[in-house]
């Protein structure tokens, strides 16, 4: 059985082949809101000039460089490399949380049978890249997108496609129906019901850093803080009909 310790630890593995090294100093601040990354290995044949960026970074940030030679062309060898020592931590058990940084579909059963050790996976990917099956595969997938400034990367407005998410949040609540005494849900655990059913949901998306901000934006939605201080939303009222 593991410790309260180990559970919180993250085991890092990141596929460069994969991932732009643009991102990789918001990966690791992004990383460290879940826990402590005590195991960082990136992935990739560095003798590829392609990989120029990630030598860099890898080399500042103190992540650990495993070379995966491409013997043959047009062949990713660093995934295997990286599934059979992502198997080899899990069997281990010094980790509770494992990060799997890729868009690759190649890693969706990896996630599925750390998971089914009931363990966390939290991946990252590119969203529009990532295939739908690795998303959910995971207990949490943030897109790389949303770790860059709002006004350095090309994505949807502030405000748009705020429809999609208050669906998301009106289906949460007719799940959690039955816990409710009276109309009111609290936000926190309307969250977290989300986040189960669609675990790449992330309010950066819709251009809000958090859920508050959200849904004091939905049209169908309203919000009221009781005697706790805890933040309640509910559907708001039918106007009755003259």
């Amino acid at each position: 059985m593991q410790s309260e310790t180990q559970s919180k630890r993250l085991a890092v593995f990141i596929d460069a082949d994969n991932v732009s090294a643009k991102f990789a100093d918001n990966i690791l601040k992004e990383i460290t809101k879940f826990g402590e990354p005590g195991l960082r290995r990136v992935y990739g044949d560095w003798s590829s000039p392609q990989l120029k960026g990630w030598t860099d970074s890898a080399q500042r940030l103190g992540l650990v460089q495993h070379q995966q030679t491409a013997n043959t062309k047009g062949k990713n060898s660093s995934d295997i490399s990286l599934v059979i020592d992502a198997m080899d931590v899990l069997h281990a058990g010094h980790f509770g949380i494992f990060v799997l940084v890729s868009s690759d579909s190649d890693f969706t059963r990896l996630a599925s049978r750390i998971r089914e050790q009931g363990l966390t996976v939290i991946g990252m990917g590119e969203a529009a890249r990532a295939p739908d099956a690795l998303k959910n595969a995971c207990n949490r997938f943030v897109a790389l997108e949303n770790l860059v400034e709002p006004d350095a990367r090309a994505a949807a407005p502030k405000k748009a496609h705020l429809d999609a998410a208050q669906k998301l949040l009106i289906a949460a609540m007719e799940k959690i129906d039955q816990e409710q005494e009276d109309e009111w849900y609290q936000l926190g655990r309307l969250g977290q019901q989300v986040q189960a059913d669609s675990p790449d949901f992330d309010t950066r998306t819709y251009g809000y850093a958090k859920l508050s901000a959200l849904v004091k934006d939905m049209k169908q939605l309203e919000a009221k803080r009781n005697s706790d201080n805890q933040l309640l939303v509910r559907r708001k009222p039918r106007r009755a009909a003259r």
